[in-house]
């Protein structure tokens, strides 16, 4: 039979891991497949990795290891391919729903015109799934609908210190049975274009207008963030307990922080962020005696991306101004989950995060609570089969290079094992409601 190579599924949602078999090539042979992917944004990905053929001209991707390439000494890795891609064209970065179509292309080494190609598609929208734009009662998201009948427990999906609508994470609820908002708060349609100063109020009313216009099954309500969303995740559940079902905390903050790069141009980064009935809530930074801003300011080496985080355990310590600025997470009425990685750049999020499980375990927390580490990670924890190797990036609103730290594979690990975790802890909370 010719060469070709075999996908299955070819078209399923993204956190669906893919059977990738070489075929039909000669025995013994090397085999290189290289992998496209071009992002809505403009964006373009690739990946290259050569893979041996046993001795009926076969290699299951799900079985082998390359012998060479860009995930060459990870071991087997079924979707290897994808996250091992590498940014050969910058884009704008913009998150989208759009689905994405991974082409495939393998050609034997030495044997001209020996080729095959094929390409399979990820989807973040599942059939039958509802998109709404919202844009009332002062509430600014993107509401998800399963296909299934309803009620349906519900998610509230937050962005990190980039802002914006985080449309992708919240469809990936939608298609697990989860009616998901995912809410702005700044950098979005109709919000402000920064973070200062932002009313927890609006959350409160965002809340409301989730449980009056969905009706959630068993009023469950959980609400889940990133980074900057983690710690406001946190703190919404601490301050309003009867809004908030569950608490999902992806590489959050133990402490409360000011606008750091996402306040207003020129704005010092100790500035206010969050405020409760007009008041500034207390950060970390105010009158800290131990604060040293200089890895957040500057990269250790001409050239380099920033590494922010070695400020942020500067900052800690100083016990008084952490005490003022602790989220009391007590307060929380429901089970917390927490994810972080030991390689953080952004901030020491596994450190937080003990933080956060230590105290809970001290003031006897009623609740359940995990903490999900995952070694050699940085700060982008996202969801499986997605590329992996840009850990430096542009802040959306500073513009200043950060580095987020953890190594590809490292970070592809994470992506895949915690997202059946997160889902399973949403399963087991709305259960024991």
């Amino acid at each position: 039979m010719s060469a070709r190579i075999e996908v299955t599924p070819r078209v399923a949602l993204i956190d669906v891991a893919r059977r990738i078999v070489l075929k039909g090539f000669a025995p013994h042979a090397q085999v290189d497949l290289d992998a496209r992917l071009d992002m809505p944004d403009g964006s373009e990905w690739r990946s290259t990795n050569r893979f041996a053929t046993d001795a009926n001209g076969n290699a299951d991707l799900g079985e082998v290891a390359p012998v060479a390439g860009d995930y060459a000494h990870s071991g087997v890795q079924p979707m290897g391919v994808v996250w091992s891609m590498r940014c050969v064209s910058e884009a704008t970065r913009a998150e989208s729903i759009e689905p994405l179509t991974v082409e495939l292309f393998a050609r034997q080494t030495g044997r001209a015109g020996t080729t095959a190609t094929a390409q399979f598609v990820q989807l973040y929208v599942a059939d039958g799934v509802v998109r709404r734009e919202i844009r009332e009662a002062g509430v600014v998201g993107t509401l998800f609908t399963p296909a299934t009948p309803g009620p349906h427990p519900a998610v509230v999906v937050l962005n990190g210190s980039g802002g914006g609508i985080n449309e992708p994470r919240a469809a990936l609820y939608a298609a697990h049975g989860y009616t998901a908002l995912a809410l702005g708060y700044f950098n979005a349609p109709g919000l402000p274009l920064t973070i200062s100063r932002t009313p927890l109020e609006y959350f409160a009313a965002a809340l409301d207008w989730l449980r009056e216009s969905v009706h959630p099954q068993n009023d469950f309500v959980a609400v889940a963030g990133q980074s900057r969303g983690g710690e406001l995740a946190l703190l919404l559940g601490a301050t309003w307990p009867e809004r908030v079902s569950a608490v999902i905390a992806y590489v959050p903050s133990a402490v409360l922080h000011g606008t750091l790069r996402a306040g207003a141009p020129g704005e010092p980064p100790d500035s206010v962020a969050w405020t409760l009935g007009g008041r500034p809530l207390t950060h970390v930074w105010e009158r800290n005696i131990h604060a040293d801003w200089t890895a957040f300011r500057h990269a250790s080496a001409p050239g380099e991306s920033v590494r922010q985080a070695p400020a942020f355990e500067s900052a800690l310590g100083d016990a008084e101004a952490v005490a003022r600025a602790r989220i009391p997470v007590e307060r929380i009425a429901g089970p917390v989950l927490l994810l972080s990685g030991t390689d953080d750049g952004f901030w020491p999020s596994s450190h937080y995060a003990d933080m956060i499980a230590a105290d809970l375990a001290a003031r006897r927390f009623p609740h359940r609570v995990e903490h999900l580490r995952y070694e050699g990670a940085g700060h982008s924890i996202l969801f499986p089969h997605v590329p992996t190797t840009q850990i430096a990036r542009v802040h959306p609103v500073a513009r200043v290079p950060v580095t987020a730290g953890g190594t590809a594979a490292a970070n592809a690990r994470a992506n895949e094992a915690s997202w059946p975790r997160v889902l399973q802890f949403l399963e087991a909370a709305r259960c024991t409601q």
